[in-house]
């Protein structure tokens, strides 16, 4: 097949849409429900991340995206009892289910309606961590028998599946029109492996693998994200990612305070809230993140409370969640294009950031990597610039 007709582009009034090969058959099949134009950009930026992920670190992959950009994407390592908790999974899952738990767990209020992208083919634990969740559709190169029944079943039988061909390579230029002009550039092969990180330029200069594989789960992420962007990553997974900002420390404070997000929902006070039975997940999902906020008074008013809890929960200080922030430690950042301040490291280092990966190049390169030793901490510089729009 050539063409795939669309019921509209971006907007509904944007029609005719379509995705269709010049040359070639094309590398796609729907297998269920009916994608459209935007679940298509999801579905074909994500797969390259997560393809691209396996490549340089030999393990499977998953993400999670909306608008184009992540809300988060992991590889397949094992779940501690704690992240088992806060992501809502039961133990012994596949690999695979375990990417995808992390990838949607990473920002689940983000990640609502998501599109999922699995680097191997599908298995029935990773279907089933899908079919209760709220999500487009989602992109791999197979599916078992059992795992493909269950997305059948999902949104009334209209879930969206999708299998891609794992060995298509796209023609070495692309091509798009915005206003009616043709852009056209070469398509971004670079291949983002462990060696990126060997020109260390600050003082320390220890970087372990485990912090080395993160920063590669880091730049990857930024591959396939919105410019502005930065990356925060902690054991194999995105924990707070910044994109689309036109300033660097905004993305830096954006991803920042996801990252702390993260961390306090595994806080003894948010492990121990207690809620109706029967709480949608949204609705679950949203109060945790109010009371972590400082608008936790709109979840613990009285006569509010109750419609969520089923003990009126103690809030969370403002002095608590400091304390609990400061024992953060051991994040990796990638920044998609250099630090033009050391701002940015400042702010990095209070989510617990011990190891950077971002181009160089700045005129204040100097103050960036002094900024680094005041801290102790890491950084590579790359020479790469990984702008993606």
């Amino acid at each position: 097949m050539k063409e795939l007709e669309l019921k509209y582009g971006c907007n509904p009034n944007q029609k005719p849409a379509r995705i269709f090969m010049t040359e070639g058959e094309l590398p796609v099949t729907v297998l269920n429900g009916k994608p459209g134009y935007i679940n298509f950009m999801d579905a074909l930026n994500s797969w390259q991340l997560v393809k691209a992920l396996k490549r340089a670190t030999g393990l499977c992959a998953a993400a999670s995206f909306k608008h184009v950009s992540p809300a988060g994407a992991a590889l397949g390592l094992p779940l501690s009892q704690v992240e088992r908790s806060i992501y809502f999974v039961e133990d012994g899952l596949s690999p695979l289910a375990c990417a995808y738990a992390r990838a949607r767990g990473a920002d689940r209020l983000c990640s609502y309606g998501d599109w999922a992208a699995l680097s191997d083919v599908c298995d029935e634990d990773t279907a089933n961590l899908l079919k209760p969740e709220v999500s487009d559709g989602v992109i791999a190169p197979g599916y078992t028998p059992e795992a493909l029944e269950i997305l059948k079943s999902k949104r009334k039988g209209g879930y969206n599946v999708v299998q891609i061909d794992p060995d298509y390579t796209p023609k070495p230029v692309e091509q798009r029109d915005i206003f009616g002009i043709r852009f056209q550039q070469g398509y971004n092969d670079f291949p983002i492996l462990p060696e990126l990180l060997d020109n260390i330029v600050t003082q320390a200069r220890d970087l372990p693998d485990a912090a080395r594989r993160d920063l590669l789960v880091a730049l990857i992420t930024l591959k396939y994200t919105q410019s502005n962007s930065v990356c925060y990553v902690k054991d194999g997974q995105t924990i707070g990612v910044g994109a689309g900002q036109q300033s660097r420390i905004h993305c830096t404070r954006l991803a920042g305070n996801k990252a702390d997000t993260w961390w306090l929902r595994q806080h003894p006070k948010v492990l121990g809230l207690q809620f109706v039975e029967n709480i949608r997940r949204p609705d679950r999902d949203n109060a945790i993140d109010i009371y972590i906020s400082d608008e936790h008074d709109d979840i613990l008013a009285d006569g509010v409370w109750q419609q969520t809890f089923r003990v009126k929960p103690q809030v969370l200080t403002a002095e608590e969640k400091k304390q609990w922030v400061a024992q953060l430690t051991g994040i990796s950042v990638g920044s998609d294009a250099f630090f033009p301040f050391g701002d940015n490291v400042e702010r990095a280092r209070k989510s617990g950031v011990c190891y950077i990966a971002q181009p160089g190049g700045s005129i204040r390169d100097d103050n960036v990597i002094q900024t680094c030793d005041k801290y102790g901490i890491v950084m590579a510089f790359t020479g790469m610039r990984l702008f993606h729009h």
